[in-house]
């Protein structure tokens, strides 16, 4: 019996309009919330790069640099925001009561609190990291043992793209130094060896007359022949530096070794090699004995 009034009472309530009604309305009302909560984010992020690119023209390369930073910073904050505040309006559609579910939240987050303390140190270095303008998106840096391009600087982590593909996700409280490799432009720095029975000037000639020819997008002054670096044990090095763009000294560098290394076998000094001289014990005794 029980049963039966069961069925009657799921069916008056399945086949009552009132509850498709209110079915209805709820459903459309938890669409209009996901659809209200993207568009909002869609229009804030395009009000950033609006705001950005318009000021970016009267800026310095630099400062352009860190409102890059800050406007993916302002978006990740917006978006976290909004899907915060839309998941609430979802779940009172869904008939979950936010009050208690406010309350309890509020001291189970004391708690977390408390056991947080690395996620509050990732969140404050990250403010810095942007206000200090340490580093910005797009830089080559290096943080301890991690190298490479800055993809995102987030509210907790940092993630690098090393030159080889590896992704980097650090967390901004694990950064404590930092090498900026992009602020300011590099020098390629060049050592090229000749034997000893070359004759030095004209070596050096000859390489700052292929240096100064030297073409390349990445140069910043021309190259300079500094001289003789070092007398080692079968070679002397001659130095040349080059100032370039920033992060473009390693390429500069093999294109300078490629060019110089043709200019030197070109005018018939070949590279140097390391000798040895062997003396004969008995020859020298026997020298002694003659004389």
């Amino acid at each position: 019996m029980n049963t039966l009034n069961m069925y009657k009472n799921f069916m008056e309530w399945l086949t009552n309009v009132e509850t498709w009604q209110r079915f209805g309305e709820s459903a459309i009302r938890i669409a209009l919330i996901i659809v209200i909560t993207h568009l909002i984010i869609w229009i804030v992020n395009k009000s950033i790069d609006r705001i950005l690119s318009n000021k970016q023209t009267s800026r310095l390369p630099v400062q352009a640099r860190r409102m890059v930073t800050v406007g993916r910073l302002l978006k990740n904050i917006v978006m976290y925001a909004c899907y915060l505040i839309g998941g609430m309006l979802l779940m009172s559609e869904l008939g979950i009561q936010l009050g208690p579910l406010l309350a309890g939240a509020g001291i189970v987050g004391l708690a977390i609190g408390f056991g947080a303390q690395s996620l509050v140190k990732d969140i404050i270095t990250g403010f810095f990291i942007i206000l200090e303008d340490q580093f910005a998106v797009g830089d080559v840096i290096q943080a301890g043992q991690f190298k490479g391009t800055v993809e995102v600087i987030g509210l907790r982590t940092t993630r690098l793209l090393s030159w080889t593909g590896e992704i980097f996700i650090i967390p901004n409280g694990m950064i404590n130094e930092v090498t900026n490799f992009s602020l300011r432009n590099s020098v390629a720095v060049v050592d090229v060896s000749i034997g000893y029975e070359e004759d030095v000037d004209r070596a050096t000639n000859i390489i700052q007359a292929t240096v100064d020819k030297l073409e390349d997008e990445n140069l910043a002054k021309p190259p300079e022949v500094l001289g003789i670096q070092l007398m080692g044990a079968s070679d002397i090095k001659i130095r040349i530096i080059a100032e370039c763009l920033p992060n473009t000294q390693h390429a500069l560098a093999r294109k300078i070794n490629l060019q110089v290394k043709k200019a030197l076998v070109e005018n018939g000094m070949d590279t140097p090699y390391p000798r040895m001289v062997t003396y004969h014990r008995d020859e020298r005794s026997g020298e002694r004995n003659g004389a």
